[in-house]
């Protein structure tokens, strides 16, 4: 039993550091990728590396590289401080005859491991500030009309679209219920809504995610360079009905399929007449 302690730690830093180098070369086992959620399209298919089926979006790449970035750097710090934990356990295992030694403790050592972790955390901070502003910050929206106005309420997302006169609450706008749709490789601004309690809005493959607030409209900007089906999620515990708070996400090819897809919801929407009756004035 003496270097029982050692060898487990050992053990165990072996296995997580095959897990953390693993990770990267498997999409399945990564982040939330465009590959899961098309998985007829697959990178492979399409003849793309495994490495680009991670996000499909602009922004979504940005986070996943400092996603990456902080992993090696916590990879490699678990690493250092494992083969110092089981070389420790492993020179000062108790023996018959060895007499344990009391310490204070090293003054230099305390200042590098303080020094060192804070520098480190500073230069994520400083590093992270231009993605950051990228995503969060007004000033970087994109110059473009708002493609919907989405609200949030318990538990489901109201999605308010324009009609046809290109004006958002106007009285001919295009009402769905968990239904987003918008089209690849353009910009797209929407302004974010609650009704009623916190909510978040979170499209997980192009790594967007941001508090729906009672009371505030906040602007909420993305893109999608790959055409396909995805889901918008609430990642607020809002209450009982939290886990079925999803939206089905359609990134149309072109922006020809959209405004097809667009007829038919005003079609639909206005199929019993009253909008149609409303916008002429009866006749």
């Amino acid at each position: 039993m003496r270097y029982f302690w050692s060898a487990l730690f050992g053990v165990v830093a072996v296995l997580c550091t095959v897990i953390f180098l693993y990770a990267p070369l498997n999409t399945e086992f990564w982040l939330p990728n465009w590959s899961a959620s098309n998985p007829v399209e697959s990178p492979a298919a399409l003849g793309r590396p495994l490495e680009d089926a991670a996000s499909g979006s602009t922004l979504g790449r940005k986070v996943d590289h400092l996603f990456v970035l902080i992993l090696v750097i916590t990879g490699v710090t678990f690493v250092g401080t494992q083969i110092a934990l089981v070389y420790v356990t492993q020179k000062f295992a108790d023996a018959p005859g060895r007499k344990a030694v009391y310490t204070h403790g090293s003054h230099k050592l305390e200042i590098i491991w303080s020094v060192i972790p804070a520098a480190i955390l500073v230069f994520i901070a400083v590093y992270q500030l231009g993605t950051w502003a990228e995503i969060k910050f007004q000033s970087a929206a994109p110059r473009v009309e708002p493609l919907a106005e989405i609200t949030g309420r318990q538990f489901q997302w109201i999605i308010k679209y324009p009609g046809p006169d290109g004006k958002l609450n106007t009285i001919d706008d295009v009402h769905m219920v968990n239904d987003l749709h918008f089209v690849k490789d353009r910009p797209v601004l929407i302004q974010l809504k609650s009704s009623d309690v916190l909510h978040s809005f979170f499209l997980p493959q192009m790594r967007i995610k941001q508090d729906a607030v009672p009371g505030l409209t906040i602007p909420v900007w993305f893109d999608a360079d790959r055409a396909g089906h995805f889901e918008l999620v609430c990642a607020e515990l809002c209450g009982w009905g939290h886990y079925k708070m999803r939206a089905d996400v359609t990134v149309h090819s072109t922006q020809a399929e959209f405004d097809e897809w667009m007829k038919r919801a005003t079609e639909a929407q206005s199929a019993d007449g009253v909008t149609v009756a409303a916008m002429t004035g009866g006749k």
